[in-house]
């Protein structure tokens, strides 16, 4: 069987699964519609937490940007990782408690204030929104390699999936949609990373392997990799940091608040019967992400490998110079992975100097020793460009792994995509017609009317994400960082202060919420040069061009953050306290359950 055959075949079996779930599994009331009726077991509950937490960014490229960065890509794995404990620890289980369907509905009770619900809901749907275009892009990425369509076409195809599993089962639907798409993304990242192990190191655990010497060779594979990228030009692989020290410091930071304060994710604690299940259902979580997780630094390390492998064989196979006219491929006898991928646009080639060979290099590399042997070489700039998004998604290629492997790396894939797409739908539905329609403008609207209004709101978000998938805003390059620093920067600071300080009132969580999501905001489109004052950017040039301190607009939600912190304190100070009511309401959901203070035994 070929290989676009059983592609398709594997692709078309996963849709059909999850379509199958979605109608088996469909809601008939609201509290199903929105929180599955508070029924999932914390274990399936946990695998549906990672599905909606891992999402095309962790499955497609994660590795990718890790693969190109080296070290310096841990502070996704440091920030994405340490923001879910964050989260699980410190959040979810207070959450649970307070026994509300949404993050807005919880402010709006918390700070007893309709307004605050509604600018929790406008900061919510900046976060969902933003972070979607993301999804629906890795939905285009993947169906325009795999199913030999275009990326416009791979769009509204994934629209109209998850417009069936999510608009008729709702939260529950959703959830056990998302159990087995975890079943699928989890074994599609790390059956190739397996078989890739194997033939680099020998070893068959990909985490081992990593530390492992390449097989019939005394090098270990890290010691090898970071040989041939310096002799490529490009910085050590195990050492090299993304930016300055505070920027990586801030960027780890955002990400983790940021993950902290992602509604979807939040929405899942309240699908469990108890508390106790929302904490258990938290640690499951943790150790199903971690799988992925502790995988990816080896993937990224061997997809690495083996790219260079292919395009450099005389480099890397015969420890030839780079500079030698025989250490790099013909263009001719490119591989057949390479053909397939220029086809989408994610890999391209330029003879720039007519050798017919392709020069992988770092052409920006400032050591004039190199620059000049490159020159001497005849070499014209580097000529392989390599999107990070392909790494994973090419990898089993790459390696020339079964057939098989590359149809279940695919649907993996789209798994991740639409498993996220599908819980960020999820909370833009909910905050529509629950946090506004029923909370804000129809108060009385019945539980029919109100599911219908959610299915409804669902709809028109799927309209609107897959046109912002085909239609990325300017801004959009790193839109999934970018959604983590709205959410940092709005969101967590109000959700930490509802649950931690008794004293914090509305006003206060108001003017925090609006000031840490405009100064975020602000600062991400005057750093893409949005903001003028005569022909220069606004922006002070601290640190570098278009930056503050060298923060790079990704990074910029752990500031956000601080500012929402500082502003909301500063607004308590000179407004009245909250109601005496609200203070004994935040106090009695931090004491655990069986707690004197609880049952008034002294």
């Amino acid at each position: 069987m070929d290989l676009q055959t059983t592609i398709y075949i594997g692709v078309g079996l996963s849709f059909a699964l999850y379509i199958g779930i979605a109608i088996w599994a469909r809601a008939g009331s609201t509290s199903e519609f929105y929180a599955a009726g508070g029924s999932v077991h914390p274990v399936m509950n946990g695998m549906a937490t990672a599905a909606d937490w891992m999402s095309a960014a962790s499955f497609i490229s994660m590795a990718g940007l890790i693969s190109n960065m080296g070290y310096g890509g841990g502070l996704f794995l440091m920030g994405w990782t340490g923001g879910y404990v964050l989260l699980a620890m410190l959040l979810a289980p207070y959450l649970r408690k307070f026994g509300k369907f949404t993050v807005p509905q919880f402010i709006g009770d918390r700070f007893y204030s309709k307004s605050a619900s509604t600018v929790a809901v406008i900061c919510l749907l900046t976060a969902s929104i933003t972070y979607i275009i993301g999804q629906m892009t890795g939905v285009g990425v993947a169906f325009s390699r795999f199913l030999g369509v275009s990326s416009e076409v791979g769009i509204y195809v994934g629209m109209g999936i998850v417009f069936l599993y999510a608009v008729f089962g709702g939260m529950k639907g959703i959830t056990y949609t998302q159990v087995a798409q975890y079943v699928v993304l989890i074994l599609a990242y790390t059956v190739p990373a397996i078989f890739i192990s194997l033939q680099l190191t020998g070893n068959p655990i990909p985490q081992l392997g990593l530390g492992s010497n390449l097989s019939g060779q005394d090098v270990s594979l890290l010691a090898k990799l970071d040989q041939v990228v310096t002799d490529l030009g490009f910085g050590k692989y195990t050492t090299t940091t993304a930016g300055s020290t505070l920027n990586m410091f801030v960027y780890t930071l955002s990400l983790m608040i940021g993950t902290a304060g992602l509604p979807h994710v939040i929405m899942r604690f309240f699908t469990v019967p108890s508390v106790k299940d929302a904490r258990s259902s938290a640690g499951w979580a943790l150790v199903f992400i971690a799988i992925l997780y502790t995988t990816a630094p080896a993937v990224a390390a061997m997809a690495k490998t083996n790219l260079i492998r292919t395009v450099t064989p005389g480099v890397v196979m015969q420890n030839a110079s780079v500079f030698d006219k025989e250490g790099a491929i013909k263009f001719e006898e490119r591989p057949d992975w390479m053909k397939r991928w220029e086809k989408t646009g994610l890999l391209k080639f330029q003879d720039k100097n007519g050798d017919g060979r392709i020069q992988y290099y770092n052409d920006k590399n400032k050591n004039p020793e190199f620059t000049k042997k490159a020159e001497e070489a005849g070499w014209k700039g580097n000529e392989l460009t390599v999107n990070a998004d392909i790494i994973v998604l090419a990898n089993p290629e790459i390696a020339l792994l079964p057939n098989w492997v590359i149809a279940l790396v695919a649907a993996g894939g789209l798994a991740a995509a639409l498993s996220t797409a599908a819980g960020l739908l999820m909370a833009i539905s909910a905050a529509v017609s629950h946090d506004l329609v029923k909370g804000v403008f129809a108060p009385n609207i019945s539980e029919k009317g109100e599911l219908l209004a959610g299915k409804i709101s669902m709809a028109v978000a799927i309209v609107i994400s897959g046109w912002l998938g085909l239609n990325p805003p300017g801004f959009a390059a790193g839109t999934v960082a970018l959604a983590f620093g709205i959410a940092a920067s709005s969101l967590f600071p109000a959700i930490m202060m509802g649950i931690f300080s008794k004293k914090m009132n509305k006003e206060g969580a108001m003017a925090g919420m609006l000031s840490g999501l405009f100064i975020t905001l602000f600062y991400v489109f005057a750093h893409k040069g949005i903001f003028f004052i005569k022909g220069t950017d606004f922006l002070p040039m601290i640190g570098g061009a278009n930056s503050f301190f060298g923060i790079t607009p990704e990074a910029f939600g752990a500031v956000g953050a601080l500012v929402n912190f500082i502003v909301a304190f500063a607004v308590d100070k000179v407004t009245k306290e909250p109601p005496e009511h609200i203070q004994h309401m935040v106090e009695a959901v931090r004491i655990p359950r069986g707690s004197k203070l609880v049952d008034g035994a002294h």
